[in-house]
């Protein structure tokens, strides 16, 4: 009776010819704010989680995206110009720029200090969801998307990220601006998230884990000569790039890129970028 009473609030208150082509120069209409209902401010004050997991929208967002698209194109620029990256085979660059475009990109959002606000857009429950599925014969939705699969609703449709996603990406842009991190130290950090050696399939490990390794050494001798009187400086840095695990990749690609090109498949849109010049 306790949880019924508790989460009650949830049941009332619910190319041209290229895809960068399409993700730069697309001029579609920004979506209009979803209306919103009367608020049950008394209930969702007292803290109940399910407002962490409402789907939210970018409320303007011809302007998130097209800068979100931006600072994708200069990430991947940035990758093509380490000499290191391009002396590894293209199925291995490839491998590792699926892996990590998406802490990449929150890299650059916070290095470029991109700010985006969201509005509360209505989506069905999940109870709503298992119910529709069941009247239409089909299998109930999954909990979570596949890795690197769009998310997606009841009927094929968007599903939005929740105010607790977006949350995370927003506490770790005001995590780097508090530390006002330099372009050097965002480099170091690029290069330490871009060489992971812990990817499957990954056949130059030892080499990719001797880079990664350099990345980390050179943000440390960076820090130590820029920050002497910080100690705890390099520390904070590497919390930074743990919060990173806490950003999800669907949510990231839902969020800036499904509004202003539809449904998105990454890998795709990636190797035609890794493979442009950019």
């Amino acid at each position: 009776m306790a949880c019924v009473e508790r989460c009650r609030c949830c049941a009332e208150s619910r190319r041209h010819s290229s895809i960068l082509y399409n993700i730069l120069r697309s001029e579609e209409r920004a979506a209009s704010p979803a209306g919103q209902g009367p608020r049950r401010a008394g209930r969702a004050s007292r803290g109940c989680p399910c407002g962490s997991r409402r789907g939210v929208a970018l409320r303007s967002p011809q302007v998130a995206c097209k800068a979100a698209s931006a600072v994708l194109v200069k990430t991947l620029r940035f990758v093509q110009n380490v000499p290191c990256f391009q002396e590894l085979p293209l199925d291995e660059q490839l491998l590792l720029v699926r892996s990590c475009w998406a802490p990449l990109l929150v890299l650059g959002l916070a290095q470029d200090r991109v700010h985006f606000e969201t509005v509360e857009s209505a989506e069905p429950s999940m109870l709503q969801r298992i119910l529709t599925a069941r009247r239409l014969g089909e299998q109930p939705p999954p909990r979570g998307p596949a890795p690197g699969r769009p998310h997606h609703g009841p009927g094929g449709g968007p599903h939005l990220p929740s105010a607790g996603e977006i949350q995370a990406i927003k506490g770790f842009l005001a995590k780097c601006w508090s530390l006002d991190i330099s372009t050097k130290e965002y480099a170091y950090l690029k290069g330490t998230v871009l060489f992971n050696p812990d990817l499957p399939g990954l056949q130059c490990t030892q080499y990719i884990e001797g880079l990664q390794r350099e990345a980390q050494q050179a943000l440390n001798e960076h820090v130590r000569l820029i920050h002497r009187g910080d100690e705890t400086r390099f520390a904070k840095l590497n919390v930074v790039l743990s919060l990173l695990r806490s950003i999800n990749a669907n949510v990231i690609a839902e969020l800036f890129f499904r509004p202003i090109i539809g449904a998105v498949n990454m890998d795709d849109m990636l190797l035609e970028m890794l493979c442009a010049k950019l």
